[in-house]
Protein backbone atom coordinates (compact mmCIF):
# COMPACT_ATOMS: atom_id res chain seq x y z
CA UNK A 1 0.00 0.00 0.00
CA UNK A 2 1.13 3.81 -0.05
CA UNK A 3 3.25 4.72 2.33
CA UNK A 4 1.67 7.36 4.66
CA UNK A 5 2.52 11.14 3.52
CA UNK A 6 2.24 12.40 7.00
CA UNK A 7 5.41 11.36 9.16
CA UNK A 8 4.06 12.63 12.47
CA UNK A 9 0.27 10.50 11.74
CA UNK A 10 -0.81 8.04 14.52
CA UNK A 11 -0.81 4.30 12.40
CA UNK A 12 -4.81 2.72 13.00
CA UNK A 13 -7.19 0.95 11.80
CA UNK A 14 -10.84 -0.03 11.56
CA UNK A 15 -13.40 -2.46 10.07
CA UNK A 16 -16.62 -2.43 8.69
CA UNK A 17 -18.72 -5.32 9.58
CA UNK A 18 -21.42 -6.61 7.60
CA UNK A 19 -24.24 -9.00 8.40
CA UNK A 20 -27.16 -10.03 6.81
CA UNK A 21 -30.12 -7.71 7.97
CA UNK A 22 -32.95 -10.17 9.09
CA UNK A 23 -35.85 -9.17 6.52
CA UNK A 24 -33.65 -9.25 3.80
CA UNK A 25 -32.56 -5.63 2.37
CA UNK A 26 -29.16 -4.51 2.29
CA UNK A 27 -26.76 -5.75 4.72
CA UNK A 28 -26.50 -4.10 7.70
CA UNK A 29 -22.97 -2.36 9.17
CA UNK A 30 -21.85 -2.66 12.95
CA UNK A 31 -21.25 0.64 14.29
CA UNK A 32 -20.80 2.24 17.84
CA UNK A 33 -20.96 5.47 19.16
CA UNK A 34 -18.01 6.99 20.86
CA UNK A 35 -17.80 8.45 24.41
CA UNK A 36 -18.29 12.25 25.04
CA UNK A 37 -14.93 12.13 27.16
CA UNK A 38 -12.98 10.60 24.32
CA UNK A 39 -10.32 12.91 22.81
CA UNK A 40 -10.97 11.93 19.35
CA UNK A 41 -14.17 11.83 17.86
CA UNK A 42 -16.38 12.13 21.27
CA UNK A 43 -19.57 11.46 20.56
CA UNK A 44 -19.78 10.19 17.42
CA UNK A 45 -20.50 6.96 15.82
CA UNK A 46 -17.90 4.90 14.23
CA UNK A 47 -16.76 1.54 12.73
CA UNK A 48 -14.94 -0.41 15.81
CA UNK A 49 -10.99 0.33 15.63
CA UNK A 50 -7.92 2.38 16.87
CA UNK A 51 -4.45 2.70 16.71
CA UNK A 52 -2.09 0.00 15.80
CA UNK A 53 0.07 -0.84 18.83
CA UNK A 54 3.68 -2.28 19.16
CA UNK A 55 2.11 -5.70 19.97
CA UNK A 56 0.33 -5.79 16.64
CA UNK A 57 3.81 -5.67 14.88
CA UNK A 58 5.45 -8.39 16.93
CA UNK A 59 2.58 -10.97 16.22
CA UNK A 60 1.83 -9.52 12.53
CA UNK A 61 6.01 -10.49 12.63
CA UNK A 62 5.53 -14.25 13.60
CA UNK A 63 2.19 -14.85 11.37
CA UNK A 64 2.38 -16.45 8.18
CA UNK A 65 0.46 -13.80 5.82
CA UNK A 66 2.47 -12.84 2.95
CA UNK A 67 1.86 -9.37 3.71
CA UNK A 68 4.26 -6.00 4.28
CA UNK A 69 4.83 -5.72 8.22
CA UNK A 70 2.88 -2.87 8.64
CA UNK A 71 -0.22 -3.97 6.62
CA UNK A 72 -0.46 -7.05 8.66
CA UNK A 73 -0.22 -5.11 11.96
CA UNK A 74 -2.92 -3.13 10.99
CA UNK A 75 -5.04 -6.31 10.16
CA UNK A 76 -4.19 -8.00 13.72
CA UNK A 77 -4.98 -4.32 15.44
CA UNK A 78 -8.31 -3.90 13.09
CA UNK A 79 -9.01 -7.79 14.78
CA UNK A 80 -8.07 -6.90 18.29
CA UNK A 81 -9.89 -3.45 18.24
CA UNK A 82 -13.25 -5.80 16.94
CA UNK A 83 -12.61 -7.80 20.04
CA UNK A 84 -12.16 -4.70 22.48
CA UNK A 85 -14.87 -2.81 21.73
CA UNK A 86 -17.69 -4.80 20.63
CA UNK A 87 -16.46 -8.32 21.81
CA UNK A 88 -16.90 -9.72 18.29
CA UNK A 89 -14.31 -12.18 17.13
CA UNK A 90 -13.31 -12.21 13.56
CA UNK A 91 -11.29 -14.22 11.18
CA UNK A 92 -10.01 -17.05 12.96
CA UNK A 93 -10.11 -20.53 11.86
CA UNK A 94 -11.86 -21.96 14.75
CA UNK A 95 -15.39 -21.69 15.19
CA UNK A 96 -15.43 -19.13 18.46
CA UNK A 97 -18.43 -19.81 21.14
CA UNK A 98 -20.02 -16.77 22.79
CA UNK A 99 -18.13 -17.59 26.27
CA UNK A 100 -15.18 -17.87 24.65
CA UNK A 101 -15.36 -14.42 22.83
CA UNK A 102 -16.54 -12.96 25.90
CA UNK A 103 -13.36 -14.61 28.02
CA UNK A 104 -11.03 -13.34 25.09
CA UNK A 105 -11.97 -10.02 25.51
CA UNK A 106 -11.87 -9.64 29.29
CA UNK A 107 -8.47 -10.56 28.58
CA UNK A 108 -7.58 -8.16 26.17
CA UNK A 109 -8.93 -5.64 29.29
CA UNK A 110 -5.77 -7.41 31.06
CA UNK A 111 -3.31 -7.74 28.86
CA UNK A 112 -3.94 -5.28 26.06
CA UNK A 113 -2.05 -7.58 23.61
CA UNK A 114 -3.75 -10.33 21.24
CA UNK A 115 -0.89 -12.35 21.58
CA UNK A 116 -1.52 -13.91 24.75
CA UNK A 117 -5.63 -14.90 24.06
CA UNK A 118 -4.78 -16.57 20.61
CA UNK A 119 -2.41 -18.80 22.25
CA UNK A 120 -4.90 -19.35 25.38
CA UNK A 121 -7.57 -20.77 22.73
CA UNK A 122 -5.32 -22.01 20.54
CA UNK A 123 -6.95 -19.80 17.64
CA UNK A 124 -4.70 -18.73 14.76
CA UNK A 125 -5.73 -15.54 12.84
CA UNK A 126 -6.64 -15.57 9.09
CA UNK A 127 -5.82 -11.82 8.07
CA UNK A 128 -7.72 -12.80 4.34
CA UNK A 129 -11.06 -11.97 5.96
CA UNK A 130 -10.00 -8.54 6.11
CA UNK A 131 -10.59 -6.61 2.34
CA UNK A 132 -8.92 -3.53 1.68
CA UNK A 133 -11.51 -0.68 1.39
CA UNK A 134 -10.07 2.56 2.02
CA UNK A 135 -7.30 4.63 3.93
CA UNK A 136 -7.53 8.29 4.94
CA UNK A 137 -4.89 10.14 6.75
CA UNK A 138 -5.02 14.21 7.01
CA UNK A 139 -2.51 16.07 7.00
CA UNK A 140 -2.10 17.45 10.58
CA UNK A 141 0.00 16.44 13.26
CA UNK A 142 -0.94 13.78 15.13
CA UNK A 143 -3.66 12.36 12.59
CA UNK A 144 -4.96 9.05 12.52
CA UNK A 145 -3.53 7.06 9.27
CA UNK A 146 -6.05 4.98 8.92
CA UNK A 147 -6.43 1.78 7.65
CA UNK A 148 -10.39 0.87 6.42
CA UNK A 149 -11.38 -2.83 5.93
CA UNK A 150 -14.26 -4.67 5.04
CA UNK A 151 -15.50 -8.11 6.75
CA UNK A 152 -19.00 -9.98 6.64
CA UNK A 153 -19.97 -11.92 9.38
CA UNK A 154 -21.85 -14.09 6.83
CA UNK A 155 -24.86 -14.52 9.44
CA UNK A 156 -27.62 -12.36 10.89
CA UNK A 157 -27.20 -13.31 14.90
CA UNK A 158 -24.28 -12.67 16.69
CA UNK A 159 -23.28 -11.78 20.41
CA UNK A 160 -21.53 -7.92 20.42
CA UNK A 161 -21.93 -5.45 23.32
CA UNK A 162 -20.37 -2.31 23.88
CA UNK A 163 -17.34 -2.26 25.76
CA UNK A 164 -18.81 0.60 28.69
CA UNK A 165 -15.30 2.40 28.56
CA UNK A 166 -14.67 3.85 25.20
CA UNK A 167 -17.98 3.36 23.74
CA UNK A 168 -21.04 4.39 25.06
CA UNK A 169 -23.86 2.25 22.59
CA UNK A 170 -23.21 0.01 20.09
CA UNK A 171 -25.75 -0.95 16.83
CA UNK A 172 -26.73 -2.11 13.35
CA UNK A 173 -27.97 -0.40 10.70
CA UNK A 174 -27.68 -0.56 6.55
CA UNK A 175 -25.30 2.52 5.29
CA UNK A 176 -28.33 4.31 4.18
CA UNK A 177 -30.13 4.16 7.59
CA UNK A 178 -26.72 5.52 9.54
CA UNK A 179 -27.13 8.43 7.03
CA UNK A 180 -30.89 8.99 7.36
CA UNK A 181 -29.96 8.88 11.12
CA UNK A 182 -27.17 11.55 10.65
CA UNK A 183 -29.53 13.81 8.89
CA UNK A 184 -32.11 13.61 11.50
CA UNK A 185 -29.71 14.74 14.37
CA UNK A 186 -29.75 10.94 16.21
CA UNK A 187 -26.07 10.07 15.33
CA UNK A 188 -23.22 11.99 14.46
CA UNK A 189 -20.64 11.38 12.21
CA UNK A 190 -17.28 13.13 11.12
CA UNK A 191 -16.23 13.99 8.18
CA UNK A 192 -14.21 10.43 7.03
CA UNK A 193 -17.31 8.23 8.48
CA UNK A 194 -19.76 10.19 6.89
CA UNK A 195 -18.10 9.80 3.01
CA UNK A 196 -17.01 6.23 3.64
CA UNK A 197 -21.42 5.80 4.36
CA UNK A 198 -21.83 7.27 1.25
CA UNK A 199 -19.65 4.86 -0.48
CA UNK A 200 -21.13 2.00 1.41
CA UNK A 201 -24.38 3.28 0.33
CA UNK A 202 -24.13 2.41 -3.12
CA UNK A 203 -24.18 -1.24 -2.40
CA UNK A 204 -26.61 -3.76 -0.74
CA UNK A 205 -23.86 -6.28 -0.11
CA UNK A 206 -20.88 -7.29 1.41
CA UNK A 207 -19.72 -9.09 -1.53
CA UNK A 208 -20.52 -6.15 -3.90
CA UNK A 209 -18.27 -3.55 -1.46
CA UNK A 210 -15.31 -6.07 -1.81
CA UNK A 211 -16.05 -6.34 -5.40
CA UNK A 212 -16.41 -1.95 -6.25
CA UNK A 213 -13.34 -1.62 -3.63
CA UNK A 214 -11.22 -3.67 -5.47
CA UNK A 215 -11.29 -1.36 -8.95
CA UNK A 216 -9.83 1.03 -7.01
CA UNK A 217 -6.26 0.61 -5.68
CA UNK A 218 -5.82 1.68 -1.68
CA UNK A 219 -4.62 6.02 -2.36
CA UNK A 220 -3.75 7.47 0.85
CA UNK A 221 -7.23 10.36 1.40
CA UNK A 222 -5.71 13.40 2.42
CA UNK A 223 -8.95 15.66 2.60
CA UNK A 224 -7.77 19.45 1.24
CA UNK A 225 -10.09 22.61 2.30
CA UNK A 226 -10.80 24.78 -0.62
CA UNK A 227 -13.58 27.24 -1.75
CA UNK A 228 -15.99 26.17 -4.21
CA UNK A 229 -18.60 28.35 -5.56
CA UNK A 230 -17.31 30.67 -3.14
CA UNK A 231 -18.61 27.99 -0.25
CA UNK A 232 -15.18 27.21 1.83
CA UNK A 233 -15.55 23.19 2.02
CA UNK A 234 -13.63 20.38 2.63
CA UNK A 235 -12.56 18.09 -0.10
CA UNK A 236 -11.68 14.74 -1.14
CA UNK A 237 -10.61 13.25 -4.78
CA UNK A 238 -13.41 12.62 -6.79
CA UNK A 239 -11.42 9.30 -8.89
CA UNK A 240 -12.08 7.03 -5.70
CA UNK A 241 -15.50 6.19 -6.18
CA UNK A 242 -16.97 8.25 -3.29
CA UNK A 243 -20.23 9.50 -4.65
CA UNK A 244 -19.89 12.98 -2.26
CA UNK A 245 -16.34 14.53 -2.38
CA UNK A 246 -16.90 17.67 -0.84
CA UNK A 247 -18.72 19.48 2.22
CA UNK A 248 -18.98 22.75 3.34
CA UNK A 249 -17.58 23.24 6.56
CA UNK A 250 -19.94 24.59 8.50
CA UNK A 251 -21.92 21.09 8.31
CA UNK A 252 -18.01 19.26 8.31
CA UNK A 253 -17.50 17.27 11.77
CA UNK A 254 -14.17 16.64 12.56
CA UNK A 255 -12.14 14.19 14.74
Amino acid sequence: MTESPNPQSIPAATVVVFRRAAGGGPAELLMLERSGSMRFAGGAAVFPGGRVDPSDHELAARLDHGLDQDEAAARVAALRETIEEAGLVLGMHAKVAAEQAAEARAMLAGHGALAPVLERFGWVPDLSVLHPWARWCPDRAMSFDTRFYLADLGTGAVDVSKDDTENTHLFWASACEALAMADRGEISVIFPTRRNLDRLALHSSFAAARDFAARYPIRVVAPVRREIDGVDSLTIPDDLGYPITSQPMAAVKRG
